[in-house]
């Protein structure tokens, strides 16, 4: 069993970056895709990006497309989202989830992960 462990999260201003990391333990990082999901107050959890476990697969929704970057590194065991350009509707908890196996897809769907970190906040001022 992977236990997941976000940070980097804070308070930015509109048009600022930050980047979240996940560390995974307890488990062979290398054998799960790996997923970005947010919850904004009083949202459902939506899917931002995903990436394969060999990291050559990723996905994004649309209204960060262009601005996040996911990617990993298996020798640190660490998942990452790189967010540029922020905007106030970013705003969220943002969670890391592991999906076992080596499908070499970017997996979107929320029942597709069955391991999830505690989340880390988000905030970006307009």
């Amino acid at each position: 069993q992977v236990q997941l462990v976000e940070s980097g999260g804070g308070l930015v201003q509109a048009g600022g970056s930050l980047r979240l990391s996940c560390a995974a333990s307890g488990g062979a990082f290398s054998s799960y895709d790996m997923g970005w999901f947010r919850q904004a107050p009083g949202k459902e959890r939506e899917f931002v990006a995903g990436i394969a476990w060999s990291g050559r697969t990723t996905s994004y929704r649309n209204s960060v497309k262009g601005r996040f970057t996911v990617s990993r590194d298996n020798a640190k065991n660490t998942v990452y989202l790189q967010m540029n350009s922020l905007k106030a509707e970013d705003t969220a908890i943002y969670y890391c989830a592991a999906a076992p196996g080596r499908l070499e897809l970017a997996r979107t769907r929320e029942n597709e992960y069955d391991y999830w970190g505690q989340g880390t906040q988000v905030t970006v001022s307009s």
